[in-house]
């Protein structure tokens, strides 16, 4: 969306607040501040390290954070969407939820994890209830609301958990199955936000969490010309499939009680498994992304990440996939594509880019497909279908590959020096288009290619995808590789 010329507030961070988290600082001996500045810590440098370009990271022990849930309860407050009455039931510490007595499987939350009977005690409510019918009527006006489909109807594929213990509700026959009021504060643990005017009660981790998407653009401040203003309401919401109930029921409920406008997309991404196996630590087969940059490299583990599955689907991940896909894509296919060309060009074309003569069918075909290759891109990342984005340049460089073949620019340069010339040409216009748009999949390589093809860095934006061109007699310097091959077989999974 950036490269596209459009302003982008890019979010990420932690929720830091729960029985959860008190309970796993209380099992390292430290208390839960510092144990969430460690874990915070360790996300912050995994974005930096994998080349993520967030705008910002929201911690929710952040004081602004805090001020601004204080502020949204204050609001449900005063329109009478909360009250305070007391609650008993199963609850699971791990996944922050509550579930009935229909939804355990075996004794289990039908995520498989265990569940703890919550005695009676008092808790304020949020009036879930009263949002059954306005959340069914929001899912019909704005069908694009849930994604992908599957995640909403409850005809279509359902949600699996791991196991396969259990397959939930879709979000909407989960709330036309009825929606009881929510239980939305504890008092038998202290580390969350305070409610306002009662702090023995802290508030429910989802309602304080959830809150972060609004606290980042400075809510409760709303005044023209704010970021909350600018940006409000957000584009799209990013999560994981087991926290949809949440965003996609909880979520729009608070905000409609609050009347405030609801985000315009949830995108529910799926899980990794690791050789069909659901990855755990218990299994010890925990794939450690910072070693995958070591092993593997930044983009090659950002390339296969959002190639190797239809991102909302399930993914499966093995080593040796990835060293089989990462070595024919990037290193067979695309980075031997640029040294073929540009050492061409380097060799035969006194070191600077050639200019073209009159073009032939095929250059012309190949070029219009190029041409083509951004809207086909804008389609797909407008629907999330990031797969589909990596698949539409792997399709194009195979393409490109096919020209050079056929047109074999080092047996033209014996023949028709000047046609030679025009292929090379037309294969670095190529190689630039398909460059430009591989940025936001492999923004380091992507850049190293642009550079040996000359291109300025202020002409690397979409916009130049028409506006732009290798500029004829530009000098270029001695190509060197951009994908090497992955060597390290040891790491191969058998």
């Amino acid at each position: 969306m950036r490269l596209s010329g459009r302003e982008v507030l890019f979010l990420s961070g932690t929720d830091e607040h729960g029985q959860k988290v008190q309970d796993s600082a209380i099992s390292k001996g430290v208390n839960p501040q510092d144990f969430v500045d460690d874990v915070s810590l360790n996300f912050r440098e995994m974005l930096d390290l994998l080349n993520i370009s967030n705008d910002k990271f929201i911690r929710t022990t952040d004081q602004n954070h805090k001020k601004a849930v204080q502020h949204l309860w204050k609001t449900l407050v005063e329109n009478d969407a909360i009250y305070l009455g007391s609650y008993e039931g199963w609850y699971s510490v791990r996944d922050e939820c509550y579930y009935n007595d229909s939804e355990l499987v075996d004794g289990k939350a039908p995520t498989g994890s265990d569940v703890v009977w919550r005695a009676k005690e008092p808790s304020y409510f949020f009036k879930l209830s009263a949002f059954e019918d306005k959340l069914l009527d929001f899912y019909k006006i704005n069908p694009d609301f849930i994604a992908p489909p599957s995640r909403k109807n409850e005809d279509s594929l359902d949600i699996l958990y791991p196991g396969n213990l259990y397959t939930c509700h879709q979000v909407v026959s989960f709330v036309k199955g009825g929606l009881r009021d929510l239980s939305i504060s504890r008092t038998s643990f202290n580390w969350g936000v305070p409610v306002p005017g009662d702090p023995d009660h802290v508030m429910y981790v989802w309602i304080d969490a959830l809150t972060n998407y609004m606290s980042a653009l400075g809510y409760p401040n709303m005044d023209n010309g704010s970021e909350f203003d600018k940006f409000w309401p957000t584009g799209l919401h990013v999560v994981g499939k087991d926290i949809l109930r949440f965003h996609a029921v909880y979520w729009p409920a608070f905000l409609m009680a609050a009347e405030l406008p609801l985000p315009k997309r949830l995108f529910a991404h799926g899980w990794w498994t690791k050789n069909g196996e659901k990855i755990s630590k218990s299994l010890g087969n925990v794939v450690d992304p910072v070693d995958l940059v070591e092993k593997y490299g930044v983009d090659q583990t950002r390339f296969f990440l959002m190639s190797e599955v239809t991102f909302g689907s399930d993914g499966d991940f093995s080593h040796e996939r990835m060293i089989i896909n990462v070595d024919a894509k990037l290193a067979n296919e695309l980075g031997n594509l640029c040294q073929r060309t540009l050492t061409l060009v380097f060799k035969n074309c006194k070191k600077a880019v050639p200019s073209a003569g009159p073009y032939l069918a095929e250059d012309i075909a190949l070029l219009a497909a190029c041409k083509d290759l951004h809207d086909q891109s804008a389609s797909a990342i407008a629907n999330q279908a990031i797969y589909k984005y990596a698949e539409i340049l792997v399709s194009a460089v195979w393409d490109v590959n096919k020209y050079i073949d056929v047109m074999a620019p080092w047996v033209l340069k014996k023949t028709d020096p000047d046609r030679m010339a025009t292929v090379l040409y037309v294969l670095m216009e190529a190689i630039r288009r398909i460059a430009i748009l591989y940025q936001p999949l492999i923004p380091s390589s992507a850049n190293k290619i642009l550079d040996q093809l000359m291109i300025p860095e202020d002409e690397r934006t979409f916009e130049f995808l028409e506006k732009g061109m290798v500029k004829p007699f530009t000098p270029i310097l001695k190509p060197v590789g951009v994908f090497p091959r992955i060597k390290i077989r040891e790491h191969v999974d058998k």
